[in-house]
């Protein structure tokens, strides 16, 4: 089986392509910052995988985790919101990390495939456009991250190395995590697409047994609509507020702003590569059961969780 190195490997769909990758029988190197929750992620795989711990920036160290790799998947990056925050290091991170992880790719006496991970973000302000968006539909970059993945693109297909590229619909954290003000930053009628992680992984995976794939093939990554995964933001949140005891916030807590997300046609991704498994609603499940005990407490808390994440919207006067 073919060695293969993993950036960001135990990121969100990192440390589901990692355990996909072991499940398939592939020999893997993990990349990635050592920081808690990484060292948590990689404690999943005791003695299964080789870890490398470093900065992708580190062109050095870029060079010797490259060695000996036949397929290298990029899925290492700054993503929103840390990007907005801390526009130079997603610059420094997704721009010139991408480029040292080429250039040591372009070293090898036999140069690996390369796999880079883009988004639908890149699609721009398509509410006003009947969906779904499709492969060759223009792209608009609208903020850093789209900026950087734009020129991530780019570099890739000027690489000359044997490459394929996915743009992801979003893939939900399966995780309790703390509000952030830009959950606020999306109007409530925006379609988008979810996906749950565990299907993109199996989609990176399974597509490195298809080499007809690695010649500079652009595919669209989503969880699709039979699986009532193209939804609204509306249906989003509402859902997953719903099943976890807090209930929808007032709709005048949200901004009114048309944002970056959007409806993917996936027929030929799905077709190729059979990786669309779980539904919105079973994500949604998956997410809640992470309460544990402390949803039998929700009821109580309800009003004090409510307050407390509506003061983090610049548009809540009540």
């Amino acid at each position: 089986m073919a060695n293969i190195l993993v950036t960001g490997a135990f990121g969100n769909l990192g440390s589901y392509v990692t355990a996909e990758l072991l499940r398939q029988g592939y020999a893997v190197r993990c990349f990635d910052l050592r920081a808690p929750h990484t060292e948590e992620k990689a404690a999943h795989f005791p003695g299964l995988v080789e870890v490398a711990w470093g900065d992708i920036r580190n062109a050095n160290l870029v060079r010797q985790i490259v060695r000996g790799q036949d397929v290298i998947l990029h899925l290492a990056a700054v993503i929103p919101p840390a990007s907005d925050e801390n526009p130079a290091l997603t610059r420094s991170v997704n721009m010139e990390g991408t480029r040292n992880l080429l250039e040591a790719a372009k070293a090898q006496k036999t140069p690996p495939r390369f796999f880079y991970a883009s988004t639908f973000d890149l699609f721009g302000h398509t509410q006003k456009l009947p969906p779904p968006r499709r492969a060759d539909d223009p792209i608009e970059v609208s903020d850093v991250y789209t900026e950087t993945k734009a020129a991530g693109e780019q570099m890739v297909r000027e690489s000359g190395l044997p490459y394929l590229i996915f743009r992801f619909s979003d893939m939900p954290l399966i995780a309790l995590r703390e509000a952030h003000p830009i959950m606020f930053e999306i109007g409530l009628d925006n379609r988008m697409e979810t996906m749950h992680p565990a299907d993109g992984a199996l989609a990176v995976v399974n597509a490195i047994s298809h080499p007809e794939l690695w010649t500079g093939r652009l595919l669209l990554v989503g969880g699709g609509r039979e699986n009532g995964c193209q939804i609204t933001y509306r249906d989003f949140f509402s859902k997953l507020l719903t099943a976890m005891g807090i209930g929808m916030l007032p709709e005048e807590a949200f901004s009114k702003k048309e944002y970056v997300t959007d409806w993917l046609d996936t027929e030929e991704s799905q077709r190729l590569l059979r990786y669309q498994r779980h539904t919105f609603d079973e994500i949604v499940a998956e997410v809640a059961a992470l309460l544990g005990w402390k949803r039998f407490f929700v009821p109580f808390a309800r009003p004090f969780v409510r307050r407390s994440i509506l003061k983090l919207s610049p548009y809540w006067k009540r």
